[in-house]
């Protein structure tokens, strides 16, 4: 009996005299015990406690089958082999039992033939390793269901393990060897195989229970799922082989399940999921109250989570689907949001381009036309100024031929007799002023005449840097388009020595009014710019000086752009006036250069004018320029860009104000190389549609946070509400057969 309490296939019902008589038997021959009439035998299958298992032949059909010989006869409980072949023939219907074919009583020794399962045991197919998840609960439903066709009929296998369960050509579970069955109203013992065994079983004492099987079926889930018996290790082998007796053993196997933890090895197998690890925990309880009361309670609860697993992509979907939905919603609604955001910025660029575009054109055509007011004003001033004799004394064409010395008597007239002379110039001056300040203009620099060979012989306001010095290098005398080198003291020798009359060859006069080209103030380093008008003698044949009047070229702009341009909120500038000039770029007015006078006078005329726009942008205006001069039409061209940047940028790194992008209109000044410009910060023309976009952001956003905490509660309901009602159904169930357990024990006793 001690072999056999550490042989895995053995039972405990075998003295080891009876085992080792059967093994000895089994080896004297391979030839079967018997001739079994109607069969052909091959060869032996295994050697069980009390027999061998043959592989047979039926003669009339050609069927395998398997035939138990019980060699084995004096020590044989002949209530075993009549126990086994009633099961047997009792559930002979059920798909999921070996079946019983036939029996031989008076045969020496007695046999019974039964189907034959080719694929072996489950004890050959573990021993390889641990099975799949879902293969194991495959088993184990079938093993169940063959449990279930069991106690319905009233019998208790009391000995289910891997190798009591046979695999046919499917490897469809077959139950066999019901040698130590026992109805359920029997009152004898019944020991199973240690490991696979309830601990209440493992008594000599117990009575039969059907959750002996449940904790039978538990094991063997146990071992599919991890490979070895639960509790099976080679320490509790060794303690239970030290006890003496069978009951001393028994008594060790059940202290050993008792007092060790809870096997937990298939929690951690793959691919183990919590409720199938939860049916087994509760199948090997210690505590026969405390586990599932049969095997359809076992059977139920699997089934369950097959559905449950089964639901489970349906209510993933049902989860994720609305959640998936929703973000493409989400994402669709974003996608038609920013399509259009972008058409309505497009919209709202054009427009606002186009509102620049007008205020431009209308900002070159006053300023024209303010050029021409002041001309006109000079033209008509220049023509009185012959009526004066003392102008004549002055600009007479015949001083050029008087001697040298008396030239320069007369050019050596004092400041006072020339402001005399010039009064009637002073007041028209002073009359332009008055009028200019009615009218709220800024005033003008200078007013001044400069001779035919372009030194100044009169200027208001005065200036002891300007008056008696030769200007003849500007272009406000040449009208050449640019100023020449200036010829004073610091000119080289050899060009001071040029005979005068040759550089009053070289160098006349303008002989129609004129708009110059911008200049730096010596004194204010601010761009300036001229208008002047030849001063003809009386026959209008020659010119004989120039009259002249400068202004900031910054005033130019003064009456226009504070109409034009604005500021946003927090000071942020949100339109710029400013002028260009149209071949290099550079600036000529700019707020800016009011705004910082000091940075501007820092600046020499290198660093100043490589501040100039942007190539792209300088395309856009030479093709204006190229139009007009081509056509005299410029508005079929483009006028404007959507990615001006400021050239004050160049300039000053702190002007913050003026970087970034820009939307830009141009218009060339007629009768000029300049073009005005008016910008428009993008960023502030398109903040109330990007503002629009974010908060439309932000709410979708919100509302998709909001639909997915919706989501969430009501899942989480649902799911309690499903949970509830299973438990219900559970209890309700377990109630249930409890009575019947119940019922039926009062009615046995």
């Amino acid at each position: 009996m001690e072999s056999e309490m550490l042989e895995n296939e053995a039972t405990l019902t075998q003295e080891p005299s009876e085992r080792d008589r059967s093994l000895e038997l089994s080896r004297e021959s391979e030839k079967s015990p018997i001739a079994v009439p109607g069969f052909t035998i091959f060869h032996c299958l295994g050697e069980g406690a009390y027999g061998a298992v043959w592989l047979a032949r039926e003669d009339n059909t050609g069927k395998q089958v398997a035939i138990k010989f019980y060699t084995h006869r004096r020590g044989l409980d002949w209530s075993l082999l009549n126990r086994e072949v009633e099961k047997l023939a009792v559930l002979y219907t059920s798909r999921s039992i070996v079946r019983l074919l036939g029996v031989g009583w008076d045969s020496d020794p007695p046999y019974y033939v039964m189907e034959y399962l080719e694929n072996g045991s489950l004890a050959s197919l573990v021993a390889d390793g641990p099975l799949p998840p879902n293969e194991a609960v495959r088993i184990a439903k079938s093993v169940l269901k063959a449990l279930v066709h069991a106690h319905g009929s009233g019998i208790l296998h009391c000995d289910l393990k891997p190798a009591n369960v046979l695999l046919d050509a499917d490897y469809e579970p077959r139950i066999c060897d019901f040698g130590q069955s026992r109805m359920s109203d029997e009152q004898n013992p019944a020991l199973g195989t240690l490991f696979y065994m309830a601990p209440e079983q493992a008594d000599l004492k117990a009575i039969p229970d059907a959750r002996w099987d449940v904790y039978a079926l538990g094991a063997l889930m146990y071992h599919m799922l991890c490979g070895v018996a639960p509790f099976r290790t080679e320490e509790n082998e060794s303690l239970i082989r030290s006890g003496d007796k069978l009951d001393e053993r028994l008594a060790i196997y059940r202290r050993i399940l008792k007092q060790n933890p809870k096997p937990n090895q298939h929690r951690k197998a793959s691919r183990v999921d919590e409720r199938l690890a939860d049916i087994v925990d509760r199948c090997l309880k210690i505590d026969p109250n405390k586990r599932f009361p049969n095997a359809q309670a076992v059977l139920e609860s699997l089934e369950l989570r097959d559905r449950l697993r089964a639901r489970r992509p349906l209510l993933t979907l049902g989860v994720v689907g609305p959640i998936f939905l929703l973000l493409a919603m989400m994402f669709g609604l974003r996608m038609a949001l920013h399509t259009t955001v972008e058409q309505t910025q497009a919209t709202i660029t054009e427009r606002a381009i186009e509102s620049d575009v007008l205020p431009t054109r209308i900002l070159a055509r006053s300023l024209k036309r303010d050029l021409d007011d002041r001309k006109a004003e000079l033209v008509q001033i220049a023509a009185d100024m012959t009526l004066n004799i003392g102008h004549k004394d002055l600009l007479d064409a015949d001083i050029v031929s008087l001697p040298d010395v008396m030239r320069a008597s007369i050019g050596k007239k004092t400041w006072e007799e020339r402001a005399h002379l010039f009064k009637g110039l002073k007041d028209a001056k002073l009359a332009s002023e008055k009028q200019r300040m009615e009218l709220e203009k800024p005033a003008e620099l200078s007013w001044f005449v400069n001779d035919r060979s372009g030194k100044q012989l009169w200027r208001h306001p005065h200036s002891d840097n300007t008056i008696d010095r030769d200007w003849s290098h500007r272009d406000y005398f040449t009208g050449l388009g640019r100023d020449l080198p200036r010829a004073d003291e610091e000119t080289p020798p050899e060009e001071q020595e040029i005979p005068s009359e040759e550089k009053t060859s070289a160098i006349t006069p303008i002989d129609e009014p004129y708009v110059s080209v911008a200049f730096r103030s010596g004194e204010t380093k601010q761009l300036m710019v001229a208008i002047s008008v030849p001063i003809w003698d009386e026959q209008h044949t020659e010119v004989v000086g120039i009259l002249a009047r400068t202004t900031h070229l910054g005033h130019l702009l003064d009456d226009y752009g504070e109409v034009i341009r604005g500021r946003a909120e927090g000071d942020d500038i949100q339109r710029v006036v400013a002028l260009v000039d149209g071949h290099d770029g550079s600036l000529l007015s700019h707020p800016w250069m009011s705004e910082a006078p000091g940075k501007m006078a820092d600046l020499d005329d290198a660093e100043f004018y490589k501040a100039t726009v942007d190539s792209d942008d300088m395309d856009t205006i030479q093709e204006m320029i190229r139009h007009r001069d081509g056509n005299g039409d410029a508005d079929e061209t483009q006028d404007y860009t959507f990615d001006y940047h400021d050239p004050v940028r160049l300039l000053d790194e702190e002007a913050v104000a003026y970087s970034g992008t820009w939307l830009a209109a141009f218009a060339l000044v007629e009768g000029t190389k300049w073009v005005a410009v008016v910008q428009e910060k993008s960023e502030a023309t398109l903040k109330p549609i990007r503002d629009l976009e974010t908060k439309a952001g932000s709410w979708t956003t919100r509302a998709l946070l909001a639909s997915l905490a919706l989501m969430a509660v009501l899942w989480y309901f649902v799911w309690r509400a499903l949970n509830e009602k299973r438990t219900r159904i559970w209890k309700g169930k377990r109630v249930l057969l409890q009575t019947l357990e119940s019922g039926s024990t009062t009615t046995d006793t």
